[in-house]
């Protein structure tokens, strides 16, 4: 790996990329003997794992959205790894076709006969239908894709042409792809997760999905400007006070999604309605009881008692530590939403969670350090970017 200092730009991206991609795919065809073994586990590990590196393109495109309504100054300095994961999401849509494939695998809503046989789900027929799912989805995936190409060609055109008119210009695309980013990822929310429960209802959950990608785009900020400043790579431009503020964003959408989820529960709970406590319920039996009590201990307790301290925010190695565990929990949250529907009984891990994670990740990182290492690191022509680089946290 070589790096210019002078430009912010890779000479030579090393082989980081070329080995993800090797990852990648061999993970992949080692998954795909799953289907032959047991086509039911592989569909439940495929969507867990799926929506969890759905949420590092989808978080990376709300980080963007978010910095250039927001005006922000800190957050310059890493646009461009923001940007970059974002650029994840046409992979996100190559991910898809295997879920829209097993589609009959995966949703019980596609068995017509459990459908008209209940009067609550029969008039659910008209959204819950296997055309009308196909399209959604691929609606989901196309706007962000639209959101991320926009968004990077305009960063990319302020690096050549234009400066001063650069935060008008974002906030055409932003505005409304705020808006369009807010009903698109609830929905997908709804329709990938929420919807294996046909009967079973959250208003919540929207927000809970969204959660757990601003959860993860700011974790992989810290893993990845770590990584990074290790091999000397922006390693003055993104400092402690940039680490120290990715720490408090990490912290509060940790919290976010605390919060999310116990409204959710308490919101249930109190209406005591059978078709909404049946969720709680099914996560109530067998060895999912342990794993239940353990999900807001580990997802909430421990990170939020030990990531408080503000020593623990400015430094690099507390807070890579920390990141990388919010990233774990989060796939074990996306486990503990999904995979009940799959194994009623207990809690089952398989060897194709693991293969499918390392090739769909493997997939994932190689398109990022393509995109990331292609052009400048930094912004060079933004006003900001000097206010960015003498930030300090107040």
């Amino acid at each position: 790996m070589q790096f210019n200092q002078e430009t912010y730009t890779f000479t030579d991206p090393g082989r980081f990329g070329k080995i993800m991609l090797i990852v990648g795919i061999i993970g992949l065809l080692l998954s795909a003997v799953g289907i032959a073994v047991d086509a039911h586990q592989f569909f439940a590990s495929y969507l867990v794992n799926f929506t969890f590196w759905a949420t590092l393109g989808i978080g990376g495109l709300f980080f963007v959205l978010v910095h250039h309504m927001t005006g922000a100054v800190w957050s310059v300095s890493v646009r461009r790894i923001g940007e970059a994961a974002m650029a994840t999401l046409p992979m996100v849509g190559l991910l898809a076709i295997p879920m829209l494939l097993g589609v009959n695998q995966i949703f019980s809503w596609t068995d017509s006969a459990m459908m008209h046989a209940d009067p609550i789900l029969e008039a659910k027929l008209g959204y819950l239908n296997v055309p009308f799912f196909i399209i959604r989805t691929v609606v989901y995936i196309g706007v962000w894709i639209l959101l991320s190409i926009l968004l990077r060609r305009l960063s990319l055109a302020q690096d050549s042409s234009w400066g001063e008119n650069a935060p008008s210009r974002f906030l055409r695309v932003s505005g409304p792809g705020t808006i369009a980013f807010a009903f698109t990822v609830s929905f997908a929310g709804f329709d990938w997760i929420m919807s294996l429960q046909p009967l079973w209802y959250s208003t919540i959950f929207g927000l809970w999905f969204f959660s757990g990608a601003a959860v993860t785009i700011y974790a992989f900020f810290a893993i990845t400007s770590h990584a990074l400043a290790k091999k000397g790579v922006l390693a003055k431009e993104i400092t402690q006070e940039h680490r120290h503020d990715i720490a408090k964003l990490l912290f509060t959408f940790m919290v976010f999604w605390a919060y999310m989820a116990l409204s959710q529960y308490l919101l249930i709970w109190y209406a005591n309605m059978p078709e909404e406590t049946a969720f709680f319920k099914d996560r109530w039996v067998g060895t999912w009881t342990f794993w239940s009590v353990f999900y807001p201990v580990a997802g909430f307790v421990l990170p939020f008692v030990l990531m408080m301290s503000r020593h623990i925010k400015r430094n690099r190695w507390f807070l890579t530590f920390w990141a990388v565990y919010l990233l774990l929990f989060h796939w074990f949250d996306l486990y503990w939403n999904i995979v009940p529907t799959f194994h009623p009984d207990n809690a089952i891990f398989s060897w194709m969670d693991l293969t499918l994670f390392v090739g769909m990740g493997g997939l994932m990182l190689w398109r990022f350090w393509a995109v990331f290492t292609r052009h400048p690191v930094l912004p060079v022509t933004d006003p900001n970017l000097q206010d960015s680089l003498d930030f300090v946290n107040q």
